[in-house]
């Protein structure tokens, strides 16, 4: 009996043993179970937490950018806006220099410079005569006649000269009887050379013709030299009446007036001088050929111009 009782009681010591057994295994399955659930709401919840984190985060960066966006769209805009700015309509200018007026007087300069270098014993003679610093001046007036080129090139020159001188002077006093400066030019050219050559062949006709050939040489040949240093004398008031403005222009033209009226008294006191030493004459029958042969014609020739060109003086 003993025997069967321990070995019921051992039976159920072993069952109970088994059944708490059991019971530890059951409920660590269920902890586990419980665990796994609360890591998988656990993950589940981070996971939620880290996708609305990169939300905010992919919302935030894409203001940002659209903001960015819109504040470099701002600047570019403000940049082009200043880039292009606002002018207000006026009328086309046109702007007319000087150029040619300074080539020709450059020129010019240039000529002067290669004759009185080509021909100084000319320019030596020129002076002295023109001055009367030499007493031998009948054999100066006979080596300047034996060298004709340079005559004729000074002439020309001053043609030249005068001509733009004239044609500034009526420039100033508005007489132009027309506006392009540079064939205005070439009228007052071609217009003192057919005075000096009528003049010239007229003298030497009149001295053929009253046996006076002498007299109307020496003349010619005053007429000619004073003209010669006009030539030369207007050359620097020409480059300060082509480039200066209100007083020192009035001032130029007012002192180069002045010289060639004194020129032109000195050329009469000359040839009256000249002349008067082979033929007797009168100073007031002088001073009337004077009038008549170098007064009329420049005005004859300014009127037919005027008439030409239909302007009333």
């Amino acid at each position: 009996m003993n025997r069967i009782f321990f070995l019921l009681l051992f039976q159920l010591l072993i069952a109970r043993s088994v059944s708490a057994q059991v019971n530890d295994s059951t409920k660590l399955d269920t902890i586990r179970h419980t665990d796994q659930k609360d890591s998988t709401v656990i993950t589940v919840t981070s996971t939620h937490k880290m996708d609305a984190a990169i939300n905010k985060d992919t919302s935030a960066l894409a203001q940002a950018a659209d903001s960015t966006i819109n504040t470099a769209s701002k600047d570019t805009a403000r940049k082009q806006i200043k880039v292009v700015p606002l002018l207000p309509e006026s009328a086309k200018k046109n702007f007319q220099g000087k150029e040619l007026q300074f080539y020709l007087l450059v020129i010019l300069l240039l000529i002067y410079g290669m004759l009185k270098r080509a021909f100084p014993k000319y320019f030596n003679d020129l002076f002295r005569l023109f001055f009367r610093t030499t007493i031998k001046q009948l054999q100066v007036r006979e080596q300047l006649m034996q060298t004709p080129l340079p005559s004729l090139l000074l002439n020309i020159f001053f043609v030249i000269t005068g001509s733009l001188y004239i044609s500034f002077i009526l420039l100033n006093v508005k007489w132009n009887p027309i506006n392009n400066f540079w064939l205005m030019t070439l009228y007052c050219i071609g217009g003192l050379s057919i005075i000096y050559s009528i003049k010239f062949f007229s003298l030497k006709v009149s001295g053929w013709l009253f046996n006076m050939q002498s007299a109307a040489d020496a003349y010619i040949f005053i007429v000619f030299i004073i003209n010669k240093m006009i030539g030369l004398v207007l050359l620097p008031f020409l480059i300060m009446l082509a480039f200066t403005q209100r007083k020192v222009y009035s001032v130029s033209l007012m002192l180069s007036l002045i010289v060639v009226v004194v020129l032109f008294a000195y050329r009469f006191i000359l040839t009256y001088s000249a002349v008067r030493n082979q033929v007797k004459v009168n100073p007031f029958h002088f001073f009337l050929y004077f009038c008549a042969f170098e007064i009329a014609p420049l005005l004859l020739i300014y009127k037919a111009l005027l008439l030409f060109f239909h302007i009333s003086a």
